[in-house]
């Protein structure tokens, strides 16, 4: 977090070079990207555990009804 406060602090003091900035930017895109794909692995996996959890749950109720 502070290397982070003092890497814009240097960065708003000084001159940027558009390459330099460009490099930023990218660096960020970049952290966004795996910051997305995290949340959808993390989607995915809620979606499957789910998906499961109704099926065993809907065998159980089947099996519940068949011995009433």
């Amino acid at each position: 977090m502070f290397k982070y406060i003092w890497t814009e602090f240097r960065l708003m003091v000084k001159t940027v070079t558009p390459a330099q900035a460009i490099a930023w930017e990218l660096a960020e895109a970049e952290m966004e990207l795996l910051k997305a794909e995290t949340g959808v692995e993390w989607a995915q996996s809620a979606v499957t555990y789910n998906k499961n959890r109704i099926k065993r749950l809907q065998a159980y109720m089947d099996k519940t009804e068949e011995a009433t």
